[in-house]
């Protein structure tokens, strides 16, 4: 894994996610659905980019293939300037490992694993001894206000609980790109802006940020908020000077 893919060089250099001309079409002939037609999008380290649009406009697939877990049937997806196209399997998973950090809307934690253990468990896996990763596992937590319920196992845990602790798992290490689909869902409007606060404090540090989002007050947090329509971006606002000037006619429901 070379020094980029850890995190190394100028993070302010270069765009640290692009899309150019991503589609994603999803069966066949009469039954085609374009999941996304033709996006572009770039973002640069620093900056968080909310993606906001109505259900099944392809939010959470653009997420997906940003992230590599999908491929796309055109276009490019470069991360940290590396072409995601023909990379190898095992090459993506360290990619995703170690420098992209993403926030499912259904949490995706490991059941048999307390919270702290799914925290750390990025670093475990990339050779960081334990002790250590548990630490830096064990202060994403604290920064979430979840430390006290470290030791518990995910059905142990509220589905606030386990969204924070989803997060602290994105956040944790040394990540280039953080992909948070719906990260606020399950938490109520304080503990919402915890999060966004969260990933905000990553974003200045460097870290890029692409955070779907239904809500216009955490969109707000975001330096561009960009409107997804059927598959097309279709608008952006750049920094937004409130919540209520997202509510563009017609496009957000």
């Amino acid at each position: 894994m070379s020094r980029q893919e850890r995190g190394g060089g100028d993070r302010g250099a270069v765009s640290v996610l692009e899309l150019r001309g991503v589609s994603k079409t999803y069966g066949e002939e009469a039954d085609l659905v374009h999941a996304l037609a033709g996006v572009d999008l770039s973002v640069r380290a620093g900056e968080m980019v909310a993606v906001m649009g109505p259900s099944g406009s392809g939010k959470s697939t653009l997420l997906t293939i940003a992230g590599s877990l999908e491929v796309p049937t055109s276009g490019e997806v470069l991360v940290c300037n590396m072409a995601l196209a023909g990379m190898r399997r095992e090459r993506k998973t360290r990619l995703r490992r170690r420098v992209i950090g993403y926030v499912f809307q259904d949490f995706n934690l490991l059941p048999g694993l307390t919270a702290v253990e799914n925290a750390a468990l990025p670093l475990e896996l990339d050779g960081v001894p334990v002790p250590k990763a548990r630490a830096a596992g064990l202060a994403a937590l604290a920064a979430l206000g979840v430390a006290g319920r470290a030791d518990r196992l995910p059905d142990q845990l509220s589905g606030g609980e386990r969204q924070r602790v989803a997060i602290a798992r994105a956040v944790v290490g040394d990540r280039r790109l953080l992909l948070a689909d719906e990260p606020s869902g399950a938490l109520d409007s304080v503990n919402a802006e915890e999060v966004m606060r969260l990933l905000r404090e990553a974003c200045r540090r460097g870290v890029a940020a692409v955070v779907v989002t239904h809500d216009p007050q955490l969109a707000a947090w975001a330096d561009r908020v960009v409107l997804l329509r059927d598959g097309r971006l279709t608008g952006q606002t750049t920094r937004p000077p409130g919540p209520k000037s997202l509510l563009l006619p017609g496009e957000i429901r």
